[in-house]
């Protein structure tokens, strides 16, 4: 049987991208510089067979979705399993007015962000729960294809801890995750996967250089204590 190409892709850059705010639940435009993002990698992908397309039914999923796919004159599928993290009772507010706000939550999901949920929103395990099984019918649905898929920050990165065995409760220590990422995770079936690229934005890289640079402000405190407002919800 011939491997399933999943072009796992991250939305572009939103209006409230740049004020740390969580807005995983919240249907948030694409910026102009979001646009631009996707565009690019539409050139990018543009000779690639791609034969499907699906995204999250979020507004700012749905057109990088069309951005991308533009080349291609396909119909944008959404899946709600695919769309980002709730972040509940936390949605609009800033990281700073969060931890003061809620501050026995925010401790909480520093803890073990998988498994705790703020009042209202979800953990990432139910994230999990419904995005696997999600993307496993996309795979089943389209084998021997490749297949462009546009979710959200959070979920992406329980996806891929999920297909490759990391453990969950750290997807925000070890795994980053930038606007408009091109992952790509090659399936020998549906329950065997390798991941071939990871949160690459060579195509749109202002400077040209396929090597990112060292991230900072967009990891959980785990990655540097110095940080004071870590991983908005942006999804």
């Amino acid at each position: 049987m011939s491997s399933t190409r999943i072009f796992l892709v991250r939305h572009g850059a939103t209006i409230l991208t740049a004020e740390d705010r969580f807005a995983g639940a919240t249907n948030v435009p694409l910026s102009d510089e979001g646009r631009e993002q996707a565009r690019r990698l539409g050139i990018r992908l543009s000779g690639e067979n791609i034969t499907a397309v699906y995204a999250s039914p979020l507004d700012r999923t749905v057109e990088t979705a069309k951005l991308i796919s533009a080349p291609h004159n396909l119909e944008i599928h959404t899946r709600d399993g695919l769309r980002e993290i709730s972040h509940g009772r936390w949605e609009g507010l800033t990281r700073g007015e969060v931890e003061t706000q809620f501050p026995q939550e925010a401790a909480a999901w520093d803890e073990d962000p998988f498994t705790f949920a703020p009042v209202g929103g979800e953990s990432g395990l139910e994230v999990t729960a419904r995005a696997l099984p999600a993307l496993i019918e996309i795979v089943r649905a389209h084998q021997g294809g490749t297949v462009l898929v546009v979710s959200h920050k959070a979920t992406i990165r329980l996806l891929l801890s999920s297909l490759l065995g990391f453990d969950p409760r750290r997807y925000r220590d070890n795994l980053d995750q930038n606007p408009a990422a091109l992952n790509i995770v090659d399936f020998k079936d549906a329950v065997r996967a390798r991941l071939t690229l990871f949160n690459d934005t060579s195509h749109y890289d202002h400077a040209g250089l396929a090597i990112p640079a060292v991230p900072n402000a967009r990891l959980s405190k785990w990655w540097d204590d110095n940080i004071h407002v870590s991983e908005p919800g942006q999804g």
